[in-house]
């Protein structure tokens, strides 16, 4: 009996170690699957071509799931991540973030912001809208697709919820990257993807 839960165990354990490397083999975020640069002197001006490419990827999948969605920021400068701080404190409007110019993903091409588009075109920001009609919210089908493609989701934080907000952080801080630490833009894109720009007027 002791012999068979020990052959048990070992298989338990091979399995999840497995199971740990299909994960970390498949997530960009995984510091084994990224190099990383130095670079203390200019700042990103656009979107990771990886984080780029994992967006053109969720727009497919989720309409799939006949659902529509577009993305409505993607890259900030610091200047336009201050202004969108002073809403609700020096401008009028809601709070909407937390991060100053520097402090957000944002500001250094790693993250995006999504909400749905209905078929008549209006743009909605709806937890909870059902528009494919499969009880599930979309919005939480969204997160979940984007989850599965190596980005994390603001939904899931503990604290002040960024519902529309996608990031992928490749392992590093905002610390790591105010200091210059930078994902290399590695042979992971794929051939014949064409480099362009996801951000959608609404």
């Amino acid at each position: 009996m002791k012999k068979l839960l020990k052959i048990l165990l070992l298989f338990l354990c091979a399995f999840v170690a497995y199971q740990s490397f299909l994960f970390m083999k498949g997530n960009p975020g995984s510091s084994e699957q990224v190099e990383y640069e130095v670079n203390v002197e200019t700042l990103p001006t656009e979107l990771h071509p990886i984080v780029a490419e994992k967006v053109g990827i969720l727009i497919e999948k989720t309409a799939e799931q006949k659902i529509k969605i577009l993305i409505t920021d993607d890259y900030r400068s610091y200047e336009e991540q201050d202004k969108l701080y002073d809403k609700g404190r020096r401008t009028s409007g809601k709070v909407v973030t937390h991060a100053v110019g520097g402090e957000s993903f944002h500001n250094f091409g790693l993250a995006v912001d999504f909400a749905l588009q209905l078929e008549n075109g209006n743009v909605i920001w709806d937890i909870e809208y059902d528009g494919n009609r499969n009880g599930q919210s979309d919005w939480f089908e969204v997160a979940e697709i984007a989850k599965e493609l190596g980005f994390q989701w603001g939904g899931d934080w503990r604290g002040f919820k960024d519902y529309p907000h996608l990031q992928m952080d490749f392992d590093l801080t905002i610390n790591d990257l105010q200091e210059g630490k930078r994902p290399k833009i590695t042979q992971r894109i794929s051939e014949g993807t064409e480099k362009r720009s996801v951000f959608k007027e609404s």
